[in-house]
């Protein structure tokens, strides 16, 4: 039984692993809907490609400890590593499916679009083509962008701005007072 243990073990540690790295753990037993839009909602089945190579994992190690350093009995030691390996398969079910994935968005094109965001500058633009900071809000998160005057005018730090274009990872901004409509 002890090579049971141990092949069990093995095999849901190496299958844990490609699952993590892979996207192998996208394999699924069960009935199983998964909607594209995350306030849908959505049943992941318990039996998936990550949770049954935890539950080996877990029964396995389980196993192996129990057989070869408890006085426990075959029989209790079977029950015990499958309750170890239930948890650990929970455990995981719960950390992914139940915590994870609800808080998942799907990034669209739209979303991540630069044109048009209004932004503070972070640090100076510099004049002719120099090369400062700014920061803004998008998807929910505070992110920065290195960024240049489109005129090559300098732009100091605390202006807002809006971006007109991003291209190579450079956004090139306008100051916002410019694209505002007089009243």
């Amino acid at each position: 039984m002890n090579t049971v243990y141990l092949i069990c073990f093995v095999l849901g540690l190496v299958l844990s692993i490609l699952a993590a790295f892979s996207g192998l753990g996208r394999l699924h037993f069960g009935h199983t809907h998964l909607h594209a839009h995350p306030k849908a909602s959505s049943h992941i089945s318990a039996l998936n490609g990550f949770t049954l190579p935890a539950f080996l994992c877990w029964f396995g190690g389980a196993g192996y400890l129990l057989h070869n350093y408890s006085p426990l009995i075959m029989p209790l030691i079977l029950v015990v590593a499958t309750l170890s390996g239930i948890v650990g398969a929970g455990v995981i079910y719960a950390a992914l499916f139940k915590f994870l994935l609800p808080h998942e968005q799907i990034l669209t094109e739209e979303a991540t679009r630069m044109d048009g965001v209004v932004a503070r500058v972070s640090d100076e633009i510099r004049p002719d083509g120099g090369i400062g900071e700014i920061i803004f809000s998008q998807i929910g998160a505070r992110r920065s962008a290195a960024a240049r005057s489109e005129n090559g005018a300098p732009i100091p730090r605390g202006t807002e701005v809006v971006v007109l274009r991003y291209a190579r990872g450079i956004a090139y901004v306008s100051p916002l007072e410019n694209h505002l409509p007089l009243t």
